[in-house]
């Protein structure tokens, strides 16, 4: 890894050295060490040495830390390209319509947010102007994560190159007319600007880092080359307080992802008050960057200060900024000359003798509004050492004034997040500050102006000739007209047609089997990635180690310890499967990544992303519906499902709900096949769907959610009976009946009842109907229920057909019309999962379900617990008979005690 010290200059070139004399003998002393006793012996006597200081009570800073200055020196920054002026005025423009549009839109009462943007606009028009590629680049052009509340911004922008019109800026927030804008970035909702959603905070960040990685697996498995993408996250201060804003900074450094940047916009307020009321958020930040390795660049001051740091002759000025807390900075800027020169500089003799020197609007200049992330020159030394920089990711704390240009109503109140409006004297003071030429006529009945410059206005041009010389408009989302994916060859599907025989097969197997042989088509093999957060071997997918190779950017530097297995571990640089470790979180992020390669890099990859399924929607279901935001395409499979299959493992591991979650989620298809056949079924039609000919009407973004078991049992033939297909990919068919499962049933008329079965559940519902026949003369016809909530969202849509004067029936009406007797529903979920239906079935309802909290034990007590084994099916189907009159009510009492119930 590079050594930022290498290639830039230290930020200890900024401080006051009163002996440089001695400075040199120190250093020379060390160097001495170095060169007789080696760098080792050197590091342990500058460690001893600190220790000593700090023992002291020397005033250090930490060793992850560095001074409350910029790391960029004011002599050692490049010159920005460019026309400065222009640039300030397209950014006034862009100031004020973002203001603008929210004014505007808070008479409607839907809200926006105004100061973000206002802190963090040169940030934007910085990597606007200069650095942030558009889609005509080299590779895929950059990737944007835009800070979500910095939307109007981005609106205004686009608004100024042609994009958006007026119209467009009055429906902000209100998109029910067709014409309006989302709140924040949603590609779902305005799919030609934004890819990527970025308003549940902390996703953005750990969403980015792994699209980085994403970029190198992309590369380095030979599918496009995109080693000239960036990408560049942009988040708030008070943001990296969410977990997974942290989570993957490790990940970064040790991969050595030099082509990521985040850009955090430290106003050192989040959303009620400071960040850090009595500390310092930039320094916490810093140590915990520099900890994990990334590269950090600090903008803290603006030009104003320069004259400031060359008056601190003793360091004083360097030491008090450094203890100052937050919430006191931010006091600082909303008080005078006086009360800062008294609680600043008066707490110093050396800077009440510096401060003398300093005129009162100088102290105000400094104070209230020169920042480093306020000033196009030290923004632009930024980013150029952060793409720059190589061996390590970056981040760049760039300090700013919450609320800056929108007066002093707003900079640095603690409740500017929730101030959604200026009052037109605010709007005309914000005016004269910007120096843009709106007059006081423009202002009709109250209501602010837009304002532009004119389509062939300089400003217009430049910003336009500045997109087009870095690759087009950003951010933009790409909608690529890719050619379908060939169809995998039908074997590979229909060798689980014919059943498994004698042999027992969970169907997690299956699902593995399936994909073994779909890795290996010839056409589409190398498109699948493999996510797994190490359980390959759970689920059985140790035999992919030497044939896909696990992905390492630094390939295999070792000899595994299980080199002469036939399944060793196999990493490589161009590996297929992404093993992330056990984070849940990096794995979706992952998926993410990857079921969105099709629009981002114009490359349709195919993720699946196996998990035991307690810890995916659970966990991560926040993720999912990023997923769905994001348009994202691919398979998601909950393996070892249930809340009774996995012996002995327990609450925390038994999954009862994950489909209710995952019927929340309008993007998700959730599936729970019970057989084999029924999965290769669905992912045949899956990749047809997402990848290949999709149906009119049918909308290719998706995703699927297909929950597999662990539990061994057999594996029957498909049914030749027509309609099985359809029944499969709709939710619902009748594998059997009485008669063709070879029951025999003593009375010709005897009654008869309909059992729907999901998942492993479908095993117990088959032992129940052998039982009521054997044991108590009922008929019964088993139901695969392959998927509860494609039932019910069929019937919603059949439901809203009827409202709109359309004669639409459910399929679950037309499967299950003319099917005699009552139902009976059965899964290994919670009863809801079956019960989302029970309101189109025109038959006599009743469920069983695994409700309450999991336990640990075998599988068969776990059953009886819960009361859905076949036992207590039998016994709940003849209660429905018998409140029908259909066998006599004594047979319930007898079924009970027989059982043992």
């Amino acid at each position: 890894m590079t050594d930022p010290q290498a290639i830039q200059p230290s930020a200890l070139d900024q401080l006051p050295d009163r002996d440089p004399e001695e400075t040199a003998e120190w250093q020379a002393s060390l160097d001495a060490v170095a060169k007789a006793a080696g760098p080792h012996r050197a590091a342990y006597l500058m460690r001893r040495t600190l220790e000593r200081a700090e023992g002291n009570g020397i005033a250090l800073p930490k060793l992850l830390e560095t001074d409350y200055v910029n790391t960029i020196p004011t002599a050692a920054e490049p010159s920005a390209p460019g026309d400065e002026e222009m640039e300030r005025r397209i950014a006034a423009w862009n100031r004020w319509n973002a203001a603008a549009m929210v004014t505007r839109g808070s008479k409607h009462g839907v809200g926006g947010h105004i100061a973000t943007f206002a802190s963090a606009a040169w940030l934007y028009e910085t990597g606007f102007n200069h650095f942030f590629k558009g889609k005509e680049a080299d590779g895929s052009g950059d990737q944007l994560y835009i800070q979500g509340h910095a939307s109007p911004g981005i609106y205004a922008r686009a608004f100024l190159d042609g994009r958006l019109t007026e119209q467009h800026l009055d429906n902000f927030r209100q998109e029910a007319g067709g014409e309006g804008l989302p709140s924040y970035p949603h590609p779902r909702r305005l799919p030609w600007l934004w890819e990527f959603p970025t308003v549940s905070m902390g996703l953005g960040p750990l969403s980015a880092i792994y699209q980085a990685r994403f970029n190198r697996y992309l590369t380095n498995r030979g599918i496009k080359d995109v080693s000239a993408s960036h990408v560049w996250a942009f988040l708030g201060d008070g943001e990296m307080d969410e977990p997974e804003s942290t989570a993957a900074l490790a990940l970064a450094s040790r991969e050595g992802l030099d082509n990521l940047t985040f850009v955090i916009n430290c106003n050192l307020q989040r959303l009620d008050g400071p960040v850090r009321a009595n500390f310092k958020i930039v320094q916490e930040l810093e140590a915990q960057f520099r900890g994990a390795g990334w590269n950090v660049v600090k903008s803290l001051w603006g030009s104003a200060w320069d004259e400031l740091f060359q008056l601190d002759t003793t360091g004083a000025l360097v030491r008090r900024l450094r203890e100052v807390p937050d919430a006191q900075v931010q006091t600082y800027q909303t008080r005078g000359a006086a009360y800062i020169r008294e609680d600043f500089f008066g707490k110093d003799p050396a800077l009440v003798e510096l401060a003398k020197l300093l005129s009162d609007d100088k102290i105000l200049e400094c104070f209230h509004l020169s920042r480093g992330g306020h000033e196009a020159r030290k923004v632009f030394a930024a980013y150029k050492a952060a793409v720059e920089f190589k061996g390590a990711p970056t981040v760049i704390l760039a300090q700013t004034v919450k609320g800056h240009t929108l007066g002093e109503g707003f900079a640095s109140k603690n409740a500017n997040h929730q101030m959604k409006k200026l009052s037109v004297d605010e709007f005309k003071a914000m005016r004269d500050l910007l120096e843009l030429p709106i007059s006081d006529s423009q202002f009709v009945d109250g209501v602010v102006p837009y304002g532009h410059p004119g389509a062939d206005s300089p400003e217009v041009r430049y910003l336009q000739e500045r997109r087009a010389a870095l690759g087009g408009p950003a951010p933009a989302r790409r909608t690529h007209a890719l050619a379908p994916l060939p169809a995998p060859a039908d074997k590979a599907f229909a060798s689980f047609d014919k059943g498994s025989g004698a042999q027992n097969i969970a169907t997690t197997m299956a699902f593995v089997r399936l994909v073994k042989d779909l890795v290996r088509d010839k056409e589409t093999g190398k498109r699948w990635v493999p996510i797994v957060p190490d359980e390959a071997r759970t689920f059985g997918m140790e035999s992919l180690f030497p044939s896909l190779g696990i992905y390492s950017p630094k390939g295999q530097t070792y000899e595994p310890v299980d080199r002469d297995q036939l399944m060793y571990y196999k990493e490589a640089k161009n590996g297929q499967i992404l093993n992330e470790g056990i984070t849940e979180a990096g794995s979706m992020a992952d998926f993410i990544a990857a079921s969105t390669a099709y629009s981002t890099h114009g490359e349709a990859m195919i993720p699946f992303y196996i998990f035991y399924s307690m810890f995916g929607w659970q966990r991560t279901a926040d993720q999912m519906w990023q997923l769905g935001d994001q348009l994202g395409r691919g398979f998601l499979v909950g393996a070892t499902a249930g809340r009774t299959t996995l012996t002995g493992e327990g609450l925390q591991h038994a999954d009862g709900h994950s489909p209710v979650i995952a019927a929340t989620n309008p993007a998700a298809l959730s599936y729970d096949p019970a057989f084999a056949y029924e999965i290769a079924t669905i992912v045949k039609d899956g990749l047809r769907r997402m990848y290949g000919e999709a149906a009119p009407g049918e909308d290719q973004n998706v995703f699927y959610y297909l929950t597999v078991y662990n539990e061994p049992m057999p594996q029957p033939a498909k049914p030749s009976a027509p309609g099985v297909d359809e029944g499969i990919l709709k939710g619902l068919y009748r594998f059997n009946t009485a008669e063709s499962a070879g029951v025999e049933v003593a009375a010709a008329n005897a009654p008869r009842i309909q059992l729907l079965g999901s998942g492993t559940a479908i095993h117990w519902v088959l032992k129940a109907q052998r039982l009521l026949a054997e044991e108590w003369g009922v008929a019964s016809d088993v139901w695969s229920a392959t998927s509860w909530t494609e039932l019910r969202r069929d019937a919603l849509e059949a439901d809203a057909a009827l409202l709109r004067g359309e004669e639409r029936q459910p399929y679950v009406r037309r499967a299950l019309q003319g099917a005699e007797g009552p139902v009976l529903a059965v899964s290994d979920y919670m009863r809801q999962v079956p019960d989302q239906i029970a309101q189109w079935v025109e038959q006599d309802w009743s469920s069983l379900g695994a409700d309450g909290f999991g336990l640990s034990d075998t599988r068969e007590a776990a059953r009886r617990h819960f009361g859905v084994d076949a036992q207590s099916i039998v016994v709940a189907a003849l209660a429905q008979l018998a409140r029908r009159g259909e066998v006599k009510a004594t047979a319930v009492k007898e079924a009970r005690e027989r059982y043992g119930l």
